[in-house]
């Protein structure tokens, strides 16, 4: 939210990313210890005076009533000085320079973490501003408050926002950048399927490094697609993908966890599935749908494995995935009662028979279904006409 270099993520989301971690159950005593360090700079750096007071409540950090009433008076001085460069702007100056004063005073607000001031002041600073491209930068601002907060409201409001002002124009780049934030939007609210095409879709174009650095998003991109394409899609689109494979290599676990399933090396599958799920609990962003994922990706896995057969064994199940019987068991038990999975066991002779739904007889019986609740609305309208 701070202005970069165009390749930096946004310190107030590192800071955010912080936070999180301090307050997560998992992480170690020791690493909290730094990352409260990290956070009191971030903070005091930033003179982030109101949003000290709200980690000081949640207990994230101590009360130091001298750095407080500092940050306070810092703020309050950089603040007189912005109002008097857009009064001078005003007064002496043309319309753009107006607009970056006020531009200026929006952007110190995202900067000391004072979210309805910002967004007030950006409102106003859009209402001086002409071109689309720079109403969309605004825009940007408003979605990075909105990560900052998980203020996912926000977020939508201003990704539907960001596409009405497309349609008057705008350049490609911003069109690429709004895909990566509407994409994480979408993972952040656990439309998978969503947030994977528009990854893929920005692969090659990816500029947003104020949110992540492209290892991440390729970290987010293989994980989003793994329980969202089929398997056609997924050897074009991420498995013989070259933006993919220059870094997937760099992240630890992935590469196994991505080529284990498609080769259907279901042991190194699962060993790598256990390495992952500690990124993927510690992500600021994921951790909401850890177990909701994780329930996913055995469905696809599962789901991989039964397709080749009409029946298998359960030992021979348990055996490709390097796990025993019982666990087998009361997992598919699970999957087939909440319906995930298509497929009957039978305990007495340890054998798994599928049952694959037959796609035609489903239409036809969804058909008839609505067919016949259309003829008993058509009866009940009926009935009203003739009284």
């Amino acid at each position: 939210m701070d202005t970069q270099d165009g390749t930096q993520q946004s310190q107030q989301l590192i800071l955010a990313h912080n936070v999180f971690l301090l307050k997560h159950p998992d992480v170690s005593d020791i690493e909290k210890v730094r990352l409260r360090d990290e956070v009191l700079n971030s903070v005091q750096s930033n003179d982030m005076t109101s949003y000290y007071e709200t980690l000081v409540t949640d207990e994230v950090l101590e009360l130091d009533q001298s750095l407080l009433e500092s940050m306070r008076a810092k703020n309050e001085e950089e603040i007189k000085k912005l109002d008097e460069k857009i009064a001078d702007a005003e007064e002496n100056l043309g319309e753009s320079e107006v607009r970056e004063a006020h531009l200026a005073k929006s952007l110190y607000y995202i900067r000391i973490g004072e979210k309805e001031k910002a967004l007030e002041q950006l409102k106003l600073t859009e209402s001086k501003t002409v071109a689309v491209g720079q109403k969309m930068d605004l825009v940007f601002y408003t979605l990075q408050i909105g990560l900052f907060y998980m203020d996912f409201d926000l977020i939508s409001k201003s990704i539907d926002k960001a596409k009405n002002l497309f349609e008057g124009g705008g350049d490609w780049e911003r069109k690429n950048r709004l895909k990566v934030y509407e994409g994480l939007y979408c993972m952040s609210t656990r439309n998978f399927k969503k947030a994977a095409n528009l990854f893929l879709d920005s692969i090659s174009t990816f500029t947003t490094y104020e949110l992540f650095p492209y290892d991440t998003f390729i970290f987010y991109t293989v994980l989003t697609s793994i329980i969202s394409l089929d398997r056609v899609s997924l050897k074009q689109k991420v498995v013989d993908a070259p933006e993919i494979l220059t870094v997937i290599g760099k992240i630890p676990h992935l590469l196994e966890f991505l080529n284990s399933l498609y080769d259907c090396q279901y042991k190194s599958f699962f060993l790598a599935f256990a390495g992952l799920t500690e990124q993927i609990k510690l992500d600021r962003y994921l951790h909401p749908h850890f177990r909701f994922y994780m329930r996913e990706v055995r469905t696809v896995v599962y789901s991989q494995f039964l397709e080749s057969y009409k029946s298998v064994t359960t030992e021979a199940m348990a055996k490709a995935f390097g796990v025993t019987v019982e666990f087998i068991d009361m997992e598919l038990s699970r999957f087939i009662a909440a319906g995930k999975l298509h497929c009957k066991i039978d305990k007495v002779a340890g054998v798994l028979e599928t049952n694959r739904p037959d796609a035609k007889n489903a239409l036809y019986q969804a058909t008839i279904k609505q067919g016949d609740f259309l003829l008993n609305r058509i009866q009940k309208l009926s009935r009203v006409i003739d009284l």
